[in-house]
C-alpha cells in the first residue's frame, strides 16, 4: 500500500479579476433565465450592454509535491503567495483550474472561523454534523464529544445556536472539532491569530499531539518558530510558484533569504510617498545577535514636501509588538523631507530571544486626512541569533546583575548573569 497522502500534480488556479462571476443557480433562477434570455439579447445588440474589462490572476501556478502519512508539513510564504489557494484546493472547496491532486484518507479543514457551520445549529449539532461529514459512526462522534467540550470550554453554551457565539467561542469550537474528529489528513489555515495568546498555545500543543498520532497535517502560518517545531518539511510559496520542499529548517531559512532581497518593485508607490524594503545591518549580517547592536535603513522618496510621523515596529510570531519606535520628522532635524532619503535607525544592545520576528515600517502624513495619508511596507523576516537556554519563556531577558546581601558578618555573595 502506498504511503502517499496527498500527491499534487501541476496544480493551478486561475482568478479573473474584474468578469462577471457566476453563482449557483436554484430552480427557481433557471426559470427565469429561460425567460431573460431574449431580454438580454437584445439589450446587448443595441449596444446597452458592455462587458467588462477582465484581467488575468495566476494564484497558484503548476505546483507539484508529494506528501507522506504522518507527514507533518508547513506551508510558509508571503501574503498573497497561494497558500490558503493551496489548501482550498486540497480541501476541494474550489477547482483546480488546471492539474490534479490525489488524496488517500478524510480530510478535515479548518481555513476560516466555523468554517463547515451551520448557523442556525447548536454548538451540540454541529459537532455532530461535522462528524456526519466525516463519515463517522454516531459511536465515534459520542466518544470524542466531552474532549471536544472540554477543549473548546463553552461547556454552557453546547446547546446555543451558534450564530449566537462571539469570535472567540466560534474558534475555540471550530478547532476542537477540527483537532478532534478522527480524520486521517488535518489542514489548518493561519486562523489560530484570532484567539489570545493562552488559547493560540493549547492549539499548537493540541496540533502536536494531533502529529505524533500519526495524522497528516498541513499547517499554514507565518509563526516560523511553531514551523519549525512543529514541522519535520516545509513548503514555499512565493506569487503562486512553489519555489522550495524540504527540510522545514532549510525552508525558514529560504524564507527569510527571499524576505531580505530587494523587491523587483517598491513596497509602496503614490502621489505621496514612495517606500522601498527595509535592510538590517549587523555583525551577523542580515541576522541580529542577541545581546548586540544592529541598524535597520529604508529608502524614501517624498513627492511633495512633508512631515511624516515615522514608525519601526517588530512583532513575533503571534502579532504581539515587540519594538515600537515612533518620532516625527521634525524631531530629527527635518522641518520636512522632499525628494529622495534613506531612514536610518540604530539600536545599541538589544536583548531580544532568539528566534524568528517580522518587522515593517509605518508612516502617518499629517497633511492628508483620508486613509491615503497611512503607509506600511511590506513586512520583513528578522532572524535573532543566541542560546535559547537563558531566556526561558520571556522575549526580553537583559544582562542583569544578580546579588545576594547577608548581614555584615556573613558573606557578600555577587553574581553576574
Amino acid at each position: 500500500m502506498s504511503n502517499i497522502a496527498i500527491k499534487a500534480e501541476g496544480l493551478s488556479k486561475l482568478y479573473r479579476i474584474g468578469g462577471q462571476q457566476g453563482k449557483y443557480k436554484t430552480l427557481r433562477d433557471a426559470i427565469a433565465s429561460i425567460f431573460n434570455s431574449p431580454i438580454r439579447q437584445l439589450s446587448s445588440a443595441i449596444g446597452n450592454s458592455k462587458p467588462r474589462p477582465q484581467s488575468a490572476f495566476w494564484a497558484l501556478k503548476d505546483a507539484s509535491f508529494e506528501i507522506q502519512k504522518g507527514e507533518v508539513t508547513g506551508i510558509i510564504g508571503r501574503n498573497g503567495a497561494g497558500k490558503s489557494t493551496l489548501l482550498k484546493i486540497l480541501s476541494r472547496i474550489t477547482e483546480p483550474t488546471s492539474g490534479y491532486v490525489e488524496i488517500c484518507g478524510r480530510v478535515r479543514s479548518l481555513l476560516e472561523v466555523g468554517t463547515g457551520f451551520h448557523q442556525e445549529l447548536t454548538g451540540r449539532e454541529n459537532i455532530l454534523l461535522n462528524g456526519a461529514i466525516l463519515g463517522m459512526k454516531r459511536t465515534e462522534i459520542d466518544r470524542k464529544f466531552d474532549e471536544i467540550i472540554a477543549f473548546a470550554e463553552i461547556e454552557k453554551f453546547i446547546d446555543t445556536p451558534v450564530k449566537r457565539y462571539s469570535s472567540g467561542m466560534y474558534l475555540r469550537l471550530a478547532f476542537a472539532v477540527a483537532a478532534h474528529l478522527e480524520s486521517e489528513i488535518l489542514l489548518v489555515d493561519e486562523v489560530l491569530a484570532v484567539g489570545d495568546a493562552a488559547f493560540q498555545k493549547k492549539c499548537l500543543g493540541k496540533m502536536g499531539e494531533v502529529a505524533k498520532g500519526g495524522r497528516t497535517v498541513l499547517f499554514v502560518s507565518h509563526n516560523m518558530p511553531a514551523v519549525k517545531e512543529m514541522c519535520q518539511q516545509g513548503i514555499l510559496l512565493d506569487a503562486g510558484n512553489l519555489i522550495f520542499k524540504g527540510d522545514s529548517s532549510q525552508c525558514i531559512k529560504e524564507y527569510s533569504r527571499r524576505l531580505e532581497e530587494p523587491p523587483t518593485t517598491l513596497a509602496l508607490n503614490s502621489k505621496h510617498l514612495t517606500l522601498g524594503q527595509p535592510q538590517i545591518q549587523s555583525r551577523a549580517g542580515n541576522c541580529i545577535v542577541s545581546g548586540e547592536p544592529f541598524k535597520v535603513t529604508l529608502p524614501l522618496t517624498a513627492q511633495e514636501a512633508q512631515t511624516p510621523i515615522m514608525f519601526f515596529i517588530v512583532e513575533d510570531f503571534a502579532s504581539n509588538i515587540v519594538i515600537h519606535s515612533r518620532i516625527s520628522s521634525r524631531e530629527v532635524g527635518f522641518e520636512v523631507i522632499d525628494g529622495t532619503c534613506q531612514i536610518e535607525l540604530s539600536y545599541p544592545v538589544l536583548w531580544l530571544a532568539p528566534g524568528v520576528y517580522s518587522a515593517y515600517f509605518k508612516f502617518l502624513l499629517p497633511s492628508v486626512t483620508d486613509l491615503s495619508g497611512k503607509f506600511l511596507t511590506e513586512k520583513v523576516a528578522i532572524e535573532v541569533l543566541g542560546e535559547f537556554g537563558s531566556f526561558g519563556k520571556a522575549v526580553l531577558n537583559p544582562k542583569v546583575d544578580w546579588q545576594i546581601n547577608t548581614t555584615p558578618s556573613k558573606a557578600h555573595c555577587h553574581v553576574s548573569g
